[in-house]
């Protein structure tokens, strides 16, 4: 068996021990996660990317570790704004916090396989078709532009496709059945809300893959290199979320980095043809953006508007 496909096998492992010990051992019993908590593993899992970013760095060399932190803060710092949609799913489907942790960690477990086949898709397309490029370039750019001119962020569950097929394939409680996310009533499943909740965020991961996975194979098309990078700011996704909940409106600058990275980036797609950005150019100036915003956003924070 090749050095490649060890490496493969030994992260998949490694991945599903971690999300084991997760589900099984911390967070065997449903709690509300508290700001303390999640910042503890929020610095678990940033530890845990940049100790797996040091042994790239020896066995691969500088170039191939420098491709992964750019694409693990690219990959970071978008997934943020998937933080604020979560929070309106709860939000919107009234959530207990005691059960959000779990909807989370199945709908990364889910994503961890949507990404996977999304990557696998995006670089056979740039492999088989170069002019494929042109096409993620402009579509990051109009990405871009569009969440820059996006004011305020809403969702509507209710027109979601996937729901609606759901709803009319099977019945759904009115309730919340604890952490169930089927029960059985009358000799008959049922689906219970908290389902509902999985299914919304599962599909609106879709979308966000749909963003993300250009934008980081503009950093790189090495399969290995993308795909950990992606799974590590997955992971600490949950952590982030629960860190970061009762702050998130006060990063409402943020958006306006992130468009500005998507359109850069589609940029760096469009002209790498012609000029290769420098992998240390882009991660400095994607953490120069991010770091303007969130200044930004504290320098000038947002007025709440008072309804008469």
């Amino acid at each position: 068996m090749s050095t490649q496909a060890w490496l493969w096998i030994s992260f998949g492992l490694g991945v599903f021990a971690l999300l084991a010990l997760d589900l099984g051992v911390f967070q065997r019993t449903a709690h509300e996660v508290k700001v303390k908590e999640a910042m503890v593993w929020s610095v678990i899992w940033i530890a845990l990317a940049l100790i797996f970013n040091a042994g790239i760095y020896f066995a691969r060399g500088s170039d191939a570790a420098l491709k992964f932190l750019a694409g693990y803060i690219l990959e970071k710092s978008l997934s943020v704004d998937n933080l604020f949609v979560f929070l309106l799913i709860f939000r919107y489907f009234h959530v207990p916090k005691i059960y959000q942790h779990k909807v989370l960690f199945w709908g990364i477990a889910g994503a961890l396989i949507m990404r996977a086949l999304f990557i696998a898709g995006g670089i056979a397309l740039l492999h088989y078709f170069e002019w494929v490029i042109y096409i993620f370039g402009l579509f990051l750019v109009f990405t871009g532009i569009k969440l820059w001119t996006e004011k305020d962020k809403e969702i509507h569950p209710e027109k979601n496709p996937v729901l609606i097929l759901f709803r009319r394939l099977m019945p759904v409680t009115q309730s919340y059945e604890k952490d169930k996310i089927l029960v059985k009533r009358d000799n008959r499943l049922y689906a219970t809300p908290l389902l509902i909740v999985l299914l919304v965020v599962e599909s609106t991961d879709v979308i966000f893959a749909i963003d993300s996975i250009p934008a980081v194979l503009a950093i790189t098309t090495d399969p290995f290199i993308v795909y950990t990078s992606n799974v590590f700011a997955i992971l600490g996704l949950r952590a982030l979320y629960f860190a970061l909940a009762g702050m998130m409106e006060l990063f409402h600058h943020l958006h306006y980095g992130l468009a500005a990275i998507l359109i850069l980036v589609g940029i760096k797609m469009l002209i790498s043809h012609y000029y290769k950005v420098p992998t240390g150019i882009a991660l400095g100036t994607i953490g120069a953006i991010l770091a303007v915003s969130i200044i930004a956003s504290i320098r000038w924070p947002k007025i709440e508007t008072k309804s008469s």
